[in-house]
C-alpha cells in the first residue's frame, strides 16, 4: 500500500503515511507548541522562521529556530531605562533655566519702612532744631531790651551756654540722622528703580547706575534725581489686563522734590549767615531764617514719606498685575 500523502513511498503507519512524510508532518506540530507558549515579549521574527519551514527539514532545527526571547518584567527593565536616560542627559548639554522677569523683582516695603522710621527721626531732630533757634533769638530779644536801647545785650552766661549747647546738639543729631535717612532712602531708591528697569525699561530716561550717582553731579544734581524718580514712577503705575496704564498724577513726587530742593538751598543760605552774623540784630535774623529752613526741612520729610509710602504701594500692585515687558535691561 502507498503513501496516502506522497503516493510513491509505501506506507509504514496506521495513518497510511510513509516515513518521512510522518516526520514532516510532526514538525509544524513541533515548532507551534513552543511559540504558542512563548511570553508576550517574544519578538515576532523569532516565530517567522518556524513558520517558513519547509517540508523535510528536520524538526530540531525548526524549534531551535522558533524558541522564545527571555521575557523581560517591569521590574527589572527600570533600571535599565534609568541607565539610558542617565545616558541621554549626560551626553546632550542641560538648557539654562529660563527665569522669568517676576523672579527678578525684590519688594522695596522692608526698606520703605526703614525709610519712613528714620524720616519721622529727621523731623523731630528738626524740631529740636526750631527750638534751639527760637531759643537763641529770644535770649537775644530779651537782652536788648535789658539793655535800655544802649545798644548792649545783658544775658547770663549760664543761659548763654545752654542756648549754645542745645543749638549745637540739635545741629549734630540733625546730621546724623540725616545722613541714616540718606542712606536708607538711596539703597531703597536703588530698590525701586530696579523693579522699574523690568516694570518697563523704555520708560527710564537713564540707566539703573545714575539713580545712585545723579545724587552726587554738582548742580546737575537738583534735577537728575527727579527725573529718574518720574521714570519710576511712570514706569510703576500700575497696568490693566489690556496693557493700558493708568494715570497716577506725579503731585507727591513735584512736592517731594520741591521742598527737598527748597530747604537744602535756603538751609545752606540761612547757615552761612549765621556764620557770618556779629551784632545782635544780625545774630536775631540769622536765627529767625534757621527756623523756616528747618520747617521746610520738616515739610520735606513729610513729603517724602508720602512719596515713599505711595511709591511703594504702586509698585506692589503693579507686581500683582503680573504683565511684564520683555525689554528688560539686566
Amino acid at each position: 500500500m502507498l503513501c496516502s500523502t506522497c503516493g510513491t513511498r509505501p506506507s509504514a503507519g496506521s495513518d497510511g503515511r510513509c516515513a518521512p512524510c510522518a516526520q514532516t508532518a510532526a514538525a509544524p506540530a513541533a515548532s507551534a507548541a513552543p511559540a504558542a507558549s512563548a511570553a508576550p515579549g517574544a519578538s515576532a521574527a523569532s516565530a517567522a522562521p518556524a513558520a517558513s519551514a519547509a517540508p523535510g527539514a528536520s524538526a530540531a532545527p525548526a524549534v531551535s529556530a522558533a524558541s522564545p526571547a527571555p521575557a523581560i518584567s517591569p521590574a527589572s527593565a527600570a533600571p535599565a531605562v534609568a541607565r539610558a536616560a542617565g545616558r541621554v542627559r549626560a551626553q546632550s548639554p542641560s538648557a539654562p533655566a529660563f527665569t522669568a522677569p517676576q523672579q527678578w523683582l525684590r519688594s522695596p516695603e522692608a526698606l520703605a519702612k526703614a525709610v519712613v522710621v528714620l524720616l519721622v527721626v529727621v523731623a523731630v531732630a528738626d524740631l529740636l532744631a526750631v527750638a534751639a533757634d527760637i531759643n537763641v533769638r529770644t535770649l537775644i530779644d530779651n537782652g536788648l531790651d535789658s539793655g535800655f536801647g544802649t545798644g548792649f545785650v545783658r544775658i547770663d552766661q549760664a543761659e548763654a551756654d545752654r542756648a549754645d549747647t542745645l543749638y549745637a546738639g540739635a545741629g549734630v543729631l540733625q546730621m546724623l540722622t540725616t545722613l541714616a535717612a540718606a542712606i536708607a532712602f538711596l539703597m531703597w531708591f536703588w530698590r525701586v528703580r530696579a523693579n522699574a528697569e523690568i516694570f518697563d525699561a523704555n520708560a527710564q530716561p537713564m540707566r539703573p547706575g545714575w539713580a545712585i550717582g545723579g545724587w552726587f553731579v554738582p548742580v546737575a544734581g537738583l534735577w537728575l534725581p527727579r527725573r529718574i524718580a518720574g521714570g519710576i514712577w511712570n514706569a510703576s503705575a500700575q497696568t490693566d489686563t489690556d496693557g493700558s496704564r493708568h494715570d497716577v498724577s506725579l503731585a507727591p513726587v513735584n512736592l517731594w522734590w520741591g521742598t527737598w530742593v527748597a530747604s537744602m538751598v535756603f538751609g545752606r543760605l540761612a547757615g552761612e549767615r549765621y556764620d557770618r552774623a556779629e551784632l545782635p540784630q544780625q545774630i536775631m535774623d540769622a536765627a529767625s531764617m534757621m527756623v523756616v529752613s528747618d520747617l521746610l526741612d520738616i515739610a520735606a520729610a513729610v513729603f517724602a514719606i508720602l512719596f515713599v509710602r505711595e511709591l511703594t504701594r504702586m509698585q506692589g500692585e503693579r507686581a500683582a498685575v503680573g504683565l511684564f515687558p520683555l525689554n528688560a535691561r539686566f
